[in-house]
C-alpha cells in the first residue's frame, strides 16, 4: 500500500469506533441514511487523488455546495454586486438561524442558509432548470467530472423546507433576492442535492487550494481572486457557530454539510475531504472533523504555522565520483515530500539499473515534518536501494 494511504488508513481506524452524534433528522432522506460509512481523500497539486475507506459511496453535497455556488456568483457578478446582497462576517449562530443585519437585512455571510439562498438567487437564469444547470455545470468543473442530482433527496428537502422559504421571504422583503422566492429556494434545494463522493470533494477543494485551477483536468475554473475570496470566507464562516474553535484547533478553511461531508483547503498544498454521516450539535460530522483535525496536525497544515517553503523545497544536486547527492533546504512538508519523491522516481527510471547510487541529504532542512520524513523513508526503501537518505 502507498505510504500516504497507510497513514490515512491508520487515522480512519482510530476514529472508526466513535459512534456519537446522529444523522440529520430534519430531512427524512438523510435521517434514514446509513450512519456507518467513513472515508477520507486528499487531492495533490499534480492531480493525484489518494483516498481510503468508503470512498466510492455517494452522498449529497448539502451545505458544501455553498462556497462553490458563491464562487459562481463572484465569477459572474464580481465581489461588489454579491456583497450588496450578503455579508462576510461570522454569524456565531446555527446555520439555519433567522438572523439578518439590522437596517439592511443582509444575511451575515454566504455560508449560512439565508446567505446561501441570497447567493443562489443571483445566479442567472429564466427558470429553476436553467439556474440549476449553470450551478451543476460549475460544480462539475470543480469536481472534474459530470455531477447530477439525487431527486429523492431534493423532494425530501423541498417538502420540509418551510424554514428556508421563510428566510427567502424575509430576504425578498428587503429587496435582497435576485429572483422570486420559489425559484431561489427550489434552486437552492437542488444544489444541495447534488451527489458526490469524497474523492470528488477532495478535487473540488484542491481547485480552491490551487487558485481556481483544477489539478486533475488542469482547467481554470475560476480566477485566483475568486478562489481566494471563497477560501477567506470559509476560514471564518465555514463551520458555523464552531468556526472559531475549528480555526484554532485545525487551522484550515473548511465547509461542512449535514449529509456528513466535509471539505478543507490547505492553500497551495492539498484539497482535503472526509465523510461520515453522524453529526454533532453544530451540524458538523463528528468523525470527519476528527480525521481532518488529526491529519492537519500530523501533516503540519495549519495555515498559521510558520513556513519557509512548502510545496517545493530548495534542491541542490551535486554529481561526484561516488554518485549523485541531492541536498534539500528550507522546509519539507507533506507536499514537498511528494515533489522530491516524484523527482527521484523519474531520475532513477531515466538512469536505469546500472546507474550510480543517489543520496538524499536532508540535514540542512530548516524544518522537516514527521509525516514527510515517513513518506521519504518508505518511498526510498521501495526504490530498492537505488536511493539512500541521510538525515
Amino acid at each position: 500500500m502507498h505510504p500516504i494511504l497507510q497513514l490515512l488508513d491508520g487515522v480512519l481506524d482510530e476514529v472508526r469506533p466513535r459512534t456519537e452524534g446522529a444523522t440529520a433528522a430534519y430531512i427524512p432522506e438523510l435521517a434514514h441514511a446509513d450512519p456507518d460509512p467513513l472515508a477520507f481523500a486528499v487531492a495533490t497539486a499534480r492531480g493525484r487523488v489518494l483516498s481510503v475507506g468508503d470512498d466510492r459511496v455517494e452522498f449529497t453535497m448539502q451545505s458544501i455546495s455553498k462556497p462553490f455556488v458563491l464562487a459562481l456568483a463572484l465569477h459572474e457578478l464580481g465581489r461588489d454586486r454579491v456583497l450588496a446582497h450578503v455579508g462576510v462576517e461570522p454569524s456565531g449562530e446555527p446555520f439555519n438561524a433567522i438572523s439578518l443585519e439590522e437596517g439592511t437585512g443582509r444575511p451575515a455571510n454566504p455560508l449560512v442558509n439565508a446567505g446561501a439562498i441570497a447567493t443562489t438567487s443571483l445566479i442567472a437564469g429564466d427558470d429553476i432548470d436553467t439556474r440549476t444547470a449553470r450551478i451543476v455545470a460549475m460544480l462539475s468543473a470543480f469536481a472534474g467530472r459530470s455531477l447530477w442530482i439525487d431527486e429523492a433527496v431534493y423532494r425530501s428537502e423541498s417538502a420540509t423546507g418551510d424554514r428556508n422559504r421563510a428566510l427567502a421571504h424575509l430576504l425578498r422583503s428587503y429587496g435582497l433576492l435576485g429572483s422570486e422566492v420559489d425559484p431561489a429556494v427550489e434552486t437552492y434545494f437542488r444544489q444541495c442535492a447534488v451527489l458526490v463522493t469524497v474523492r470528488d470533494l477532495a478535487v473540488m477543494s484542491a481547485t480552491l487550494a490551487f487558485g481556481g485551477v483544477n489539478p486533475v483536468t488542469r482547467e481554470r475554473v475560476v480566477s485566483e481572486d475568486v478562489a481566494r475570496d471563497v477560501v477567506s470566507i470559509m476560514s471564518s464562516c465555514g463551520m458555523y457557530d464552531s468556526s472559531g474553535e475549528w480555526m484554532l484547533r485545525v487551522g484550515l478553511p473548511a465547509k461542512s454539510g449535514v449529509s456528513g461531508g466535509l471539505v478543507a483547503v490547505s492553500p497551495s498544498q492539498f484539497g482535503v475531504a472526509a465523510f461520515s454521516p453522524r453529526l454533532d450539535a453544530h451540524g458538523n460530522s463528528v468523525r470527519a472533523s476528527a480525521i481532518v483535525e488529526r491529519l492537519a496536525s500530523d501533516f503540519g497544515m495549519h495555515v498559521f504555522e510558520p513556513h519557509e517553503a512548502v510545496a517545493e523545497p530548495g534542491i541542490e544536486v551535486d554529481e561526484g565520483a561516488e554518485g549523485t547527492t541531492v541536498r534539500l533546504g528550507g522546509e519539507l512538508g507533506f507536499a514537498g515530500a511528494e515533489f522530491v519523491v516524484t523527482m527521484l522516481r523519474e531520475t532513477v527510471a531515466a538512469r536505469g539499473a546500472d546507474a550510480a547510487a543517489i543520496t538524499v541529504d536532508a540535514r540542512e532542512l530548516a524544518r522537516l515534518h514527521p509525516a514527510a520524513l515517513a513518506v521519504l523513508r518508505t518511498e526510498l526503501a521501495a526504490l530498492g536501494g537505488a536511493v539512500r537518505l541521510r538525515d
